[in-house]
């Protein structure tokens, strides 16, 4: 698959999730970066706003297949990665697979899970695996995670370990539609007999496997790679940050700048690429100081205030 045939399949992608999502377009583009970078994705809102139709949707677009885990605080981590069932006919114990063996798994509101349970996801995010009873067994590809939850402030909640926060390529929220969106969704309603809104497939597994490998043909000179470094330190010179941008935050922002030149149609990258998904990839990752947090810092202005500390070079 070239740049062009990635491009197309990506704007036809997301004109379809389009046509069932009521949400603004950067939203759903952050969302095809985890995609197309090949990781995942962590969708924080209030209840209400779309998100677990937002990943249906996304599933049905891709042609892949679909699993929803709804995380509760009795949940185990058998329950999402599979047990061994003991086989009266055959006498013998054989593995039954928990529902993380699919292309997309919807873990939803993930954060009303123990850390224990949580945990089950990790090795599944990294290495595209579960171990159970010490065997390994491999999951479908391509294999994508996308997680919601409720922000922390809601009752019931467990926030999210910082190593697991680490292995979320973009967070990002939809937000509510403002009032034009609204009235829209009212009209989609009107117009069909089911509560939710449906889609057509318009790729295929194969499809989707190829243009996940696209961004690795897409050119990145050697400026660049040295501001990204430069952005993922200034981070960590802050002092409001505790804990700055891992060398693993700063390779993800490397894979999601290129993403996002496939899917705006660019055989290279950008410093406005890179400025476009530095908030999704790199806010979550930090972790700010007690004072910033008693005092209400968002995380995004400080990714902000570094964009504009770090010198942006001039790439022909």
């Amino acid at each position: 698959m070239n740049g062009t045939q990635a491009t197309a399949d990506c704007e036809a992608v997301l004109e379809t999730i389009g046509e069932a999502v009521i949400c603004d377009r950067s939203f759903l583009e952050e969302i095809l970066v985890g995609v197309v970078g090949r990781g995942h994705v962590l969708l924080e809102d209030v209840p209400g706003t779309g998100k677990t139709l937002t990943a249906r949707t996304v599933a049905t677009a891709l042609g892949l297949s679909f699993s929803r885990i709804q995380f509760t605080p009795d949940l185990l981590p058998a329950d999402v990665t599979g047990t061994h069932i003991f086989n009266e006919q055959d006498r013998e114990f054989e593995f039954s697979e928990g529902p993380i063996f699919a292309n997309i798994v919807l873990a939803d509101e993930i954060n009303r899970a123990p850390p224990k349970t949580q945990a089950a996801l990790l090795e599944a995010m990294e290495e595209g695996q579960v171990t159970v009873d010490g065997a390994t067994r491999q999951l479908p590809d391509p294999f994508f995670v996308i997680a919601t939850q409720n922000p922390v402030e809601q009752e019931g909640t467990f926030p999210l370990p910082e190593a697991q926060i680490d292995r979320f390529l973009v967070k990002t929220e939809m937000g509510y539609p403002d009032e034009a969106g609204e009235v829209e969704l009212l009209r989609r309603r009107a117009r069909r007999e089911t509560t939710s809104p449906s889609v057509e497939s318009i790729l295929e597994p194969e499809q989707v496997a190829t243009l996940r490998r696209v961004p690795e043909t897409i050119r990145v000179d050697g400026d660049l790679l040295e501001y990204i470094a430069a952005l993922s330190r200034g981070t960590r010179t802050d002092g409001r940050v505790e804990t700055g941008v891992s060398p693993r935050g700063t390779q993800r922002l490397f894979e999601a700048a290129r993403a996002y030149a496939v899917i705006v149609g660019r055989e290279y990258v950008t410093p406005d690429d890179i400025k476009r998904v530095a908030k999704p990839v790199l806010a979550h990752r930090l972790v700010l100081t007690p004072d910033a947090t008693v005092n209400g810092v968002e995380k995004e202005r400080i990714i902000e205030s570094v964009l504009e500390s770090v010198p942006v070079p001039t790439v022909a």
